[in-house]
């Protein structure tokens, strides 16, 4: 997959914690991508676009 493009951005509830949290970009067409922002060499996650949404979606609820 072609990641050049990829516009990383982390959340803003990430505080500065050193680091402790994941990048997302989800500008691509029909994927999001998930990277740690302590290794961003170290691997990237991706997910349809529609999983991500449910993803958020249960997160916001569970909190």
């Amino acid at each position: 997959m072609d990641m050049t493009e990829a516009r990383w951005r982390k959340s803003t509830k990430s505080g500065a914690n050193g680091g402790a949290c994941v990048e997302v970009a989800d500008n691509l067409p029909g994927v999001v991508l998930v990277r740690d922002t302590k290794d961003r060499d170290g691997g990237t996650l991706s997910f349809s676009a529609a999983s991500w949404r449910g993803f958020v979606s249960m997160a916001r609820h569970a909190g």
